[in-house]
């Protein structure tokens, strides 16, 4: 939804507990753009869920990769259909953390990608 990219790019940080939408900071909204909130909160709410969902189902799936290969430390895993304009790239170090970095489109060379992988995958830093 072009409205939480727009938020977001603004500085905003916007997440539900999938009936509440929170933001942040609120102190600087105007009257105006809090009704268009809640007249727009069903479609809001829709969108932030879906995300969270497509988030969850990444992580899944990074963590199916390590449990599937257990001499494996690292899981890396590309979604470029969740997001129109970025490729989300989601790492899962085993016993360690997962996260995940919003790539644009235009600047990820998925060939690139893999061959940094491919090359420092395997130390530590």
């Amino acid at each position: 939804m072009d409205l939480i990219s727009k938020l977001r790019s603004d500085g905003y940080q916007i997440s539900t507990d999938g009936s509440y939408i929170d933001i942040s900071p609120a102190d600087n909204l105007s009257a105006t753009f809090i009704h268009y909130l809640k007249v727009t909160k069903t479609e809001i709410l829709s969108a932030l869920n879906a995300e969270q969902e497509a988030r969850e189902d990444r992580r899944i799936t990074v963590l199916n990769m390590l449990s599937e290969n257990p001499e494996v430390a690292r899981a890396v895993h590309t979604d470029s259909h969740s997001n129109p304009k970025n490729t989300i790239l989601t790492i899962a170090i085993r016993d360690k953390a997962i996260c995940e970095m919003q790539i644009p489109k235009e600047k990820c060379d998925s060939i690139q990608l893999l061959s940094l992988i491919e090359a420092y995958g395997h130390s530590t830093h």
